[in-house]
């Protein structure tokens, strides 16, 4: 079903994991994507092919969401390309573990300035040009709620997403763009294999915390964000969704 069709989308990091699966699903259900990367140009460009290979439209742009005028740039993009913006998935983010003992402000101030300052960069380039009925969908993760040790900057880093959701939901309620949050428990990509997040003692101690008793796939996710940016959601607005197969 095309239930986006018309629409125009900005995913962020949407070359690899959540977010590629999320910008192939909105392309599915019909609209234009751009599709962010930092770094990964091949995989995005692999990203685009895949949704314009069956018909859809797609166009990769680079952009580092916690530099401002990129941020500005990858906007001026939507526009420039496809006319209009609807959509904006919030993605870009980064996770590194370790005690409070090795916490330096470099390890703070980068995950910070993608996971938190990115999105606010994001969205304010965005709003100007988001109508009624748009949709922002931050996605953040159930480490905010299940507080994981070894995590303290990562689950505030999420924890701030999660607050900001809900005050971007009441300020832009009156212009009438939704606000909403996915908050993916493990789940199955790349960035988590590199990181032997899905090793099998992990993975096992995740499973056995987890009410359907598996970890998450990037296909859990995607369809998700398709109802959050669709009109089927349009009553929904500062919702964090916690997509966790029930670990809460």
């Amino acid at each position: 079903m095309n239930k986006l069709a018309g629409k125009v989308a900005i995913v962020t990091g949407g070359s690899k994991g959540i977010g590629s699966g999320i910008a192939r699903a909105l392309a599915a259900a019909g609209a234009a994507v751009i599709v962010n990367y930092a770094s990964s140009k091949p995989e995005a460009d692999a990203v685009v092919a895949t949704i314009t290979d069956t018909g859809g439209k797609a166009l990769a742009i680079q952009g580092d969401v916690s530099c401002r005028t990129d941020a500005g740039a990858i906007v001026t993009s939507a526009i420039n390309t496809f006319g209009r913006l609807d959509i904006l998935v919030n993605n870009s983010g980064i996770y590194e573990f370790g005690p409070i003992s090795d916490i330096t402000d470099e390890h703070f101030h980068r995950q910070f300035n993608i996971n938190v300052l990115g999105l606010i960069h994001m969205t304010q380039a965005a709003v100007p040009h988001l109508g009624k009925g748009s949709s922002i969908i931050n996605i953040s993760s159930v480490c905010s709620h299940v507080t994981p040790p070894n995590a303290t900057v990562y689950v505030g880093t999420k924890g701030a997403v999660d607050a900001i959701t809900g005050a971007l939901a009441k300020e832009l309620g009156p212009k009438q763009i939704r606000v909403n949050a996915i908050n993916p428990g493990l789940t199955k990509t790349e960035g988590t294999h590199s990181a032997d997040m899905i090793a099998a003692d992990r993975e096992l101690a995740v499973i056995a915390q987890t009410p359907l008793q598996r970890v998450g796939e990037v296909s859990d996710i995607a369809p998700i964000a398709v109802f959050l940016a669709s009109d089927d959601a349009r009553w929904l607005t500062g919702e964090i969704l916690i997509a966790a197969g029930g670990l809460h």
